[in-house]
């Protein structure tokens, strides 16, 4: 069966009525034993799959997911990418996905739509565009790719904005990262989950977690509604029920599970080709390339797990957009969902080893955890091969909140937490 995506099979399998390509990944029944055991098959938990069996050989690895392959946070995002943070650590962790997503398409053999155009952050006073210095510094000296831009710079990029006299949120500038852009979430984790399983992993879906097998004070496995599934390390990544899992296995983690929402009009003409973000509307926004206009906002302030959000809350945010962009105005909402992400104190995630000894972290991204999947894969397979912390991951460990090593990126992420 045809296996590589390429412009020849396509030619190929076109002429035979497209009936010789291999399913995208198996779904077996699930073992009793592995060597590793993922609990997520979201984003991170298929690309900690992935680099598992690619960077350490370890292929002898179960993903667990509750429901169906990027069903959760993964597939209701708003796809936006960039490594625009303040603090050293914080670079050092969302450029190394940044990284990987530049290249992630050829080397997962599946076009995840990665399309680098570029990010604007808006300065709406005066006090803002001095903070805005001081963080495109910040960004330079850390490498990563910034520029600060005038009222006219935003002018240019950004033409169809409201510059009118009376605006409400007149701009006085803003910073770019022009590396930064979107990608199609669905397509990574279908990337994820095809590479994973062509390298020998098993991707079970439809299998929940309900309880931890610990003995001697350590994990030895998940109890599961396909039975038990019994490994000595157990990597978890399951973004809003973090904390619900971390109660199960007998601890508690420092986040608050809150609904994002998001939504798309109608699809109109290109118009928008940068990501765009102003943090005084509280509203991000950009195209599709299929023309939709993607719109985000600030969390809903109570803690849910309904991926619905609620009313007001989406009205605030129309309302912000339509300040922006009047020229909008007349355009239809299409649909609206709402993901569910796991806030901490400092905006910072927690990636290491839990208080249960053999179960492993990665969780508390917030609002950030799409852009940091092959990061967040690649450090908790470090982890869950080795036992020990990639440099990039030891300053996010649980510990930082009894020590105090707070990594407050609460302006990094962009929106009000």
């Amino acid at each position: 069966m045809t296996r590589r995506y390429s412009a020849l099979s396509l030619l190929k399998e076109g002429l035979a009525g497209q009936k010789g390509w291999e399913p995208a990944w198996r779904s077996p029944q699930p073992r009793k034993t592995y060597d590793v055991i993922i609990v997520g098959g979201g984003g991170h938990g298929l690309a900690t799959a992935y680099y598992l069996a690619k960077n350490h050989g370890i292929t002898d690895v179960a993903v667990l997911e509750k429901g169906w392959i990027g069903g959760g946070n993964t597939g209701r995002n708003t796809t936006v990418v960039r490594s625009n943070y303040y603090y050293p650590e914080s670079v050092a962790l969302y450029g190394l996905a940044h990284r990987l997503y530049e290249n992630l398409s050829h080397e997962l053999n599946y076009n995840v739509m990665f399309s680098q155009r570029g990010m604007v952050t808006l300065c709406h006073s005066a006090a803002e565009m001095e903070i805005a210095a001081r963080i495109a510094n910040a960004m330079q000296i850390n490498g990563t790719d910034a520029e600060l831009l005038s009222a006219e710079d935003v002018r240019r990029v950004l033409p169809i904005y409201n510059f009118a006299p009376e605006a409400r949120f007149p701009v006085f500038g803003g910073i770019q990262q022009k590396r930064a852009g979107t990608a199609r979430h669905d397509a990574v984790a279908w990337g994820y989950a095809r590479a994973a399983s062509r390298l020998g992993v098993d991707i079970i879906q439809n299998c929940e977690i309900t309880n931890f097998v610990v003995e001697g004070g350590r994990c030895r496995g998940v109890e599961t509604t396909r039975g038990t599934i019994r490994s000595d390390r157990v990597g978890m990544a399951v973004a809003g029920h973090s904390s619900v899992l971390a109660a199960k296995a007998g601890f508690r983690l420092p986040i608050n599970s809150y609904a994002l929402q998001a939504c798309v009009s109608e699809p109109v003409k290109p118009i928008l080709d940068t990501v765009v973000l102003s943090p005084g509307t509280g509203v991000y926004a950009s195209q599709s390339d299929k023309g939709e206009l993607v719109i985000g906002g600030g969390l809903d302030r109570v803690p849910s797990y309904g991926q619905r959000g609620n009313l007001p809350t989406l009205e605030g945010v129309i309302a912000g957009f339509l300040e922006m962009f009047p020229v909008f105005g007349q355009l239809r909402l299409m649909r609206q969902w709402a993901g569910i992400v796991d806030v901490v104190p400092d905006s910072s995630p927690i990636i290491g080893e839990s208080p249960l000894s053999g179960l492993f972290l990665n969780c508390g991204w917030g609002t950030g955890g799409f852009k940091a999947i092959p990061a967040g894969g690649t450090l908790l397979a470090h982890l869950l091969a080795s036992g020990k912390h990639h440099d990039i991951s030891r300053p996010f460990d649980l510990d930082r909140f009894s020590s105090g090593r707070l990594l407050d990126e609460a302006a990094g992420s962009g929106i009000a937490h």
